[in-house]
């Protein structure tokens, strides 16, 4: 990593980075709070389900520096990272950015959740194991995604655009649509913009930071990549889930992380495969995939209770130390 001006002779090595990631928390902590309100309000302004905006706008856009490292990954040749990449970041959206806002306040979930929004994120996310799996039965067999897969991923995230073409068509939730916005319809354009980018250079700064030191003490890409990466390109995620739940914008608490993981699974994924040609990988295998599923099933059955409870953040986030350990086990 480059040096950074005077401060690079001030605080050398661990420090800078230490400090760097630090600044990057403030930031994206600041920017998440604008970046809720502002979606917020742009979809009480437009008269549409602020569910649909936590499933497009705020999971699109917490999902940028995820999209970005794909590229870079599969540009460099680094197919571990890049898998590690949406497998970690789907794992821990679902187990550790779920989990910790639920243990920090609880929420109920709508019924769309439950019957349509859960079970498309299921569909996307076995699909991706189904495509994955090449040495399922034969273990001599690399785990490769081809073009062809990528544009099977790329067709299940037109499932889900057509999905929410018709919750546009829909009114299923009159009372928050004719609720006041707190912005003005410009206003709320910038504040979404300005806290998308907070977030994104906050994000960008805690990543680099720590990946970098971490390559310095020799850990591994794979450990690297479902961990330190994804955890990294999860904070948008992170933070603005807290931040919305803490605000009582729960469709947006929810929304963004189903759409984050379907974002990444079919686009951070598909679309560089699609442009820039197939990955093989060795070093994720069946358990891997495992937990990912489990975690989107487990999500789906505490759904079902009608809200979330503070015991099943518990839950979740054990779930993810379990993997975890078998990912340092290996």
């Amino acid at each position: 990593m480059q040096d950074i001006g005077f401060l690079a002779d001030i605080l050398p090595g661990i420090w800078l980075y230490v400090v760097l990631s630090a600044v990057g928390f403030v930031v994206l902590i600041k920017f998440a709070g604008f970046f809720v309100d502002g979606a917020a309000s742009l979809a009480r302004n437009f008269k549409i389900s602020t569910a649909v905006v936590g499933l497009t706008i705020v999971a699109f856009g917490t999902s940028a520096p995820e999209l970005a490292i794909s590229f870079n990954a599969h540009l460099a040749g680094n197919t571990d990272m890049l898998l590690g990449n949406v497998i970690g970041s789907n794992i821990t959206n679902l187990l550790v950015i779920l989990g910790l806002a639920l243990l920090i306040k609880p929420f109920k979930v709508e019924r769309n959740v439950v019957q349509k929004d859960m079970p498309i994120l299921l569909l996307v996310t076995l699909g991706l194991s189904v495509l994955l799996l090449d040495n399922l039965f034969d273990f001599s067999k690399q785990n490769v995604l081809s073009r062809n897969d990528g544009i099977m991923l790329l067709l299940l995230f037109f499932v889900f655009i057509y999905y929410l073409i018709t919750l546009l068509t829909k009114k299923e939730i009159e009372n928050e649509i004719q609720s006041e916005p707190k912005y003005k319809t410009f206003k709320s354009i910038v504040m979404t913009i300005l806290g998308l980018v907070g977030i994104i250079v906050g994000s960008t700064l805690v990543v680099e930071n720590v990946a970098e030191f971490a390559r310095s003490i020799g850990i591994s890409q794979k450990i690297i990549s479902v961990t330190i990466v994804s955890i990294g390109t999860s904070l948008p995620e992170l933070v603005t889930t807290i931040i919305a739940s803490k605000k009582g914008e729960n469709d947006i608490a929810i929304g963004n992380i189903i759409g984050s993981n379907i974002f990444n699974t079919c686009i951070v994924l598909g679309l560089p495969i699609v442009l820039l040609g197939e990955v093989a990988t060795t070093a994720f295998s069946i358990i891997d995939v495992v937990f990912m599923l489990l975690a989107a099933a487990m999500v789906w059955v505490f759904a079902m209770t009608g809200g979330f409870k503070r015991y099943q953040g518990a839950i979740l986030m054990s779930i993810y130390f379990a993997y975890i350990v078998y990912i340092f086990m290996q």
